[in-house]
C-alpha cells in the first residue's frame, strides 16, 4: 500500500453512535487492562527465568541480577532477538519496532482494522525481547496489543470505520493506563497520536475505557505514581526564560535522537541476507557487549528512572547511564526488533536533564531533579509533537503536578524547536518513509493518507527522512520476505 491513497470514507463510515460505542468501550477497557497485566507478567516471567534462574511473574530488572555482566548475557539477549526476528519473518512485518506507527497506519488507511495475530504475537515477542534484556519499555507493545484487541472487538461488533478507529484508541488508552497509571495522559495520547481527533465523539469512549482500566489497575499492578518525584517548582519571572531555554535544548536532543535512529536504520537496511532475522541479532550483540561493561543498559530501567528523579546520582553515573542506554536503545530499535520507546526515552532524557540541572543549578535556582523531569517531558514532546500528552504524562507518572506549568512551556518549546528542524518525528518517520503522512489537524475528518500539503520540493510519497525513502522501504519490504 506504499504511496497509495485511500479513497475518502463515505458519510455512513464517518458516523459515531455514542450509545453503541460507549458500552463497547468499557469492554475495550477491560481487555486493555488485562493485556497490560499479561504483558507485565510475561516480562517478569522471562526476566526472572533468564537472569535470576527462577519461575516468578513479578517484574524484576535484568541489570540488577548478579549475572547481568557475564558473557552469558550476550547469548541471552541474542536469543530473544532471534526469536523476535523469526516471529517478524514468519508472523507479521507489523511486529517490528515499537508499534505506534503501525497503529497510526491502521487508523489512517485500514479503518482501524488490525489483524488478530498482532494481539497474540506482539505481547509474546515483546515480553521475550524485554525479558531477555533488550533496552526497551512496555508502552509501545501494549499500545499496539491493546489497540489490536479494541480493533478486534470493533470487527466483531457492527461498527463504522470511524467508530472502529476510536475503539482502537480505547484499547490503547486502557493499555497505557495499565502500564503507567496515567489515565489522563493515556486519553490525550490516543487523541494526539492515534485517532487524530479532538471531539466529544472520540473523547467520551476513550475516556470511559481509560477510566475502567484506572479503576482496576490498583488491584492488579504495582502502585502509582510509577516514577515518584517531589522536586516541585520555585516560580518567578526568570523561570519562564530558563524553562524556554531548557525546552530548546530538549528539542535539539529530540532531533539528534531522531536523526540518529533513522541514520542507523539506513545502515541496517544495507544488510540484505535474511534481514528480518539477521538485523535484530546484530543489534542484540551490540546491546550484550555494552552490558558486559555497563549492565544498566539491560531491561526497561524503571528503577533507574526513579533514581534519576530522586536525585543524588553523581555526574559520572548519569553520564554512563545516558551513553549506554542511548547507544543500546538506538542500535536495537534501528535493527528492527520489538520494543517500546517511552521508558528508554525517559531514562535518556532524564539523565541528560539531570546533568544539565547539576551544571546550571546556580543559574536556574531549581533542583536538578526538576530539570530531569522537564527534559523527560520535553524530549518526549519533541520526539512525538504530542505536547499535551508529554506534559500531562510527566506530571501523572511522577505525581508532581506542581511542575505542570513549566512542563507545558518546556514541551511546547521543544515541540516547536524540533518541528522547525525536522518535518518528521520519532513516531511518524516510519510512516513518512512509506509515503503515509499523518494529519496535523485535530478535528473530525475523513480518513486519508495525507492531510497536509507536501513541503516544497518534496514529491508525493517521497520520504522526508532521505531521498527516495518510500521507494527504498517498499523494495526492502519485498526483500525482507
Amino acid at each position: 500500500m506504499q504511496g497509495k491513497e485511500r479513497a475518502p470514507r463515505s458519510r455512513d463510515q464517518q458516523r459515531v453512535r455514542l450509545h453503541v460505542l460507549l458500552p463497547v468501550s468499557a469492554v475495550a477497557g477491560l481487555l486493555g487492562i488485562a493485556a497490560a497485566v499479561a504483558l507485565f507478567s510475561l516480562i517478569g516471567l522471562f526476566s526472572n527465568f533468564f537472569y535470576y534462574h527462577r519461575l516468578a511473574l513479578r517484574y524484576v530488572e535484568p541489570h540488577a541480577s548478579p549475572f547481568a555482566a557475564s558473557p552469558l548475557t550476550v547469548a541471552v539477549v541474542v536469543c530473544g532477538a532471534l526469536v523476535a526476528g523469526l516471529a517478524i519473518r514468519y508472523g507479521d512485518l507489523a511486529l517490528r519496532g515499537h508499534g505506534i506507527p503501525e497503529v497510526m497506519e491502521a487508523v489512517l488507511q485500514r479503518g482501524g482494522r488490525i489483524p488478530w495475530r498482532i494481539a497474540v504475537l506482539k505481547p509474546l515477542t515483546a515480553a521475550l525481547v524485554i525479558g531477555t534484556g533488550s533496552p526497551f519499555g512496555a508502552e509501545g507493545p501494549i499500545i499496539q496489543t491493546a489497540g489490536a484487541l479494541g480493533s478486534l472487538v470493533g470487527q466483531v461488533v457492527p461498527l463504522t470505520d470511524r467508530e472502529r478507529a476510536i475503539l482502537l484508541g480505547c484499547g490503547a488508552a486502557a493499555g497505557m493506563t495499565g502500564i503507567f497509571a496515567t489515565p489522563l495522559a493515556a486519553v490525550l495520547l490516543a487523541l494526539e497520536l492515534l485517532v487524530f481527533e479532538f471531539s466529544a465523539a472520540a473523547v467520551v469512549p476513550i475516556a470511559a475505557a481509560a477510566a475502567v482500566a484506572a479503576a482496576l489497575r490498583p488491584h492488579l499492578l504495582p502502585p502509582s505514581p510509577l516514577f515518584p518525584s517531589t522536586a516541585g517548582f520555585h516560580g518567578g519571572p526568570l523561570a519562564v526564560l530558563w524553562t524556554a531555554a531548557l525546552g530548546v535544548a530538549a528539542g535539539l536532543e529530540a532531533v539528534a535522537l531522531t536523526r540518529a535512529l533513522y541514520g542507523l536504520e539506513d545502515l541496517f537496511e544495507r544488510i540484505r541476507w535474511r534481514p528480518l532475522v539477521v538485523r535484530p541479532v546484530i543489534g542484540a550483540v551490540v546491546v550484550g557487549c555494552i552490558a558486559l561493561a555497563f549492565p544498566q543498559v539491560l531491561g526497561m530501567g524503571y528503577d533507574l528512572i526513579r533514581q534519576v528523579l530522586a536525585g543524588g546520582l553523581p555526574a559520572g553515573a548519569l553520564l554512563g547511564i545516558l551513553g549506554a542506554k542511548a547507544v543500546g536503545w538506538l542500535v536495537a530499535l534501528a535493527s528492527g526488533t520489538v520494543g517500546g520507546v517511552l521508558a528508554p526515552l525517559f531514562l535518556i532524557a532524564g539523565s541528560s536533564g539531570a546533568l544539565v540541572g547539576l551544571a546550571l543549578a546556580h543559574v536556574t535556582g531549581q533542583s536538578p531533579t526538576l530539570v530531569a523531569l522537564l527534559f523527560m517531558a520535553a524530549v518526549f514532546a519533541g520526539s512525538s509533537r504530542a505536547v499535551l500528552t508529554a506534559a500531562v504524562f510527566a506530571a501523572e507518572v511522577s505525581g508532581d503536578f506542581r511542575a505542570l506549568p513549566v512542563l507545558l512551556l518546556a514541551t511546547a518549546v521543544a515541540a516547536a524547536t524540533a518541528g522547525a528542524l525536522l518535518p518528521y518525528d520519532l513516531m511518524t518517520g516510519k510512516l513518512v518513509r512509506r509515503g503515509v503522512r499523518p494529519p496535523l489537524g485535530f478535528f473530525p475528518r475523513e480518513f486519508a493518507t495525507s492531510a497536509e500539503p507536501e513541503p516544497h520540493g518534496t514529491k508525493r510519497g517521497e520520504s522526508l527522512c532521505r531521498p527516495g525513502g518510500a521507494a527504498v522501504a517498499q523494495r526492502n519490504n519485498s526483500l525482507d520476505r
